[in-house]
């Protein structure tokens, strides 16, 4: 695929009174058309042959059917440069599109949403079980050096990814490793459990281990503080300033309102013990993951963050998402038929060498869902804005 110029793209045609009559869907679909420079015949309707779901499903008996909205333009500036996008969105929740939208149109009037992914690294946990205590710091002290013979151990397993940790922790008499894998563009869970099956297998043999299970401390698609603290997948952060005449003018509040709402939803996380310290992230990450072929069930582990909300220097709004662990991948999985083949095309990360865009661009949008939800609950105008667009209306 070839980089796009940078340009910023046109607003999408809106209807108030027809929106969903097919002239609006065709406007809307000729931009993203010209967007991903492909057509998108699935997300027009276009079935896809049944068999392009071969490992993917079983006991097939047709496709679900989730309508997809398209948020922005959203102006981000990521590790391949400033870049404007459309961000496809499949969800039934009325209003949760017209609010990135309104998010990125926010974050757009102070400059490009800055986004970063600053580490990487798919983890698997085994467990082993030892007679003693001494016998599994002995297996732990066998594990850490045990880095090469893994690799060479696990080399024939991909083509791509590749064992670059080895973390071992006792637990009493139970020995708990950390392999940490690079996945390049996939989410490579597949490959990392049978890696992590090969070692562990291999040094239960060595040292002797009792029992041992492969997912022993099984972080799989769970909140868990591992995936705040540590990371997971793709670790992104996030920042965007909003001018204080921008946030009066369009979302009738100020940065001041926003700030104290942020350190209260700080008191309520803190009591819930939360690992989820952001807003709506896992709104935003569901309705992406669902158009764009990801495991949704990951929104667990990657909707785990940290949502900072300040003054700057000049008094506008300052905010900064950090979310540790994106599972996401632009290979593998669902990601290259139907709809979530063109719904990545759409936003320019379609195919190798993306995947890593394609985690930035989630973490932006996920940025401008929460501060356009924030501002909403600071004015007040949550409820309103959802009954204004037709949750509670469904048609007759």
């Amino acid at each position: 695929m070839t980089e796009r110029p940078f340009e910023h793209l046109p607003r999408l045609p809106r209807d108030p009174h027809a929106d969903h009559g097919e002239p609006q869907l065709a406007a809307r679909r000729a931009l993203a058309e010209a967007a991903a420079a492909r057509g998108l015949p699935h997300l027009a309707g276009l079935p896809v042959p049944s068999e392009h779901a071969r490992g993917n499903i079983e006991n097939m008996v047709g496709w679900a059917q989730v309508p997809v909205g398209l948020a922005g333009p959203m102006w981000a500036d990521t590790t391949r440069g400033e870049v404007s996008v459309y961000v496809p969105l499949a969800t039934t929740e009325g209003a949760l599109v017209a609010s990135y939208s309104r998010g990125m149109a926010l974050c757009a009037a102070g400059g490009p949403i800055r986004a970063r992914v600053v580490a990487e690294g798919l983890s698997q946990h085994p467990l082993l079980v030892y007679v003693d205590v001494a016998a599994s710091e002995a297996a732990a002290h066998e594990a850490r050096g045990s880095l090469a013979r893994f690799q060479a151990l696990t080399a024939g397993t991909t083509r791509h990814g590749r064992l670059e940790r080895v973390e071992a922790t006792v637990l009493g008499r139970r020995l708990l490793l950390r392999l940490v894998f690079h996945t390049a563009d996939a989410i490579g869970i597949n490959m990392a459990a049978q890696a992590a099956e090969l070692c562990s297998r291999d040094l239960a043999e060595r040292t002797g281990a009792r029992e041992r299970a492969v997912h022993g401390q099984d972080v799989e698609k769970r909140a868990n503080a591992r995936a705040l603290v540590e990371g997971r997948g793709r670790s992104v952060v996030v920042e965007a300033r909003v001018p204080r005449a921008t946030l009066a003018e369009r979302a009738r509040t100020t940065p001041e309102a926003l700030v104290a709402l942020a350190r209260t939803y700080a008191v309520g996380f803190a009591q819930l013990g939360t690992q989820n310290w952001a807003v709506q992230t896992a709104n935003g990450l569901a309705a992406a993951f669902l158009a764009c072929g990801q495991d949704v069930a990951y929104v667990t582990e990657s909707a785990t963050g940290l949502l900072d909300v300040d003054l700057d220097a000049s008094g506008d709004l300052y905010v900064s998402l950090t979310l540790p662990s994106l599972l996401v991948g632009t290979v593998g999985g669902g990601t290259g038929f139907g709809t979530a083949a063109e719904c990545l095309a759409v936003l320019g990360c379609a195919g190798g060498g993306r995947g890593n865009h394609f985690a930035e661009l989630l973490g932006a949008a996920a940025l401008a869902g929460d501060v356009s939800l924030l501002a909403a609950f600071a004015s007040h105008e949550f409820v309103a804005a959802h009954e204004a667009l037709g949750r509670n209306r469904p048609a007759p």
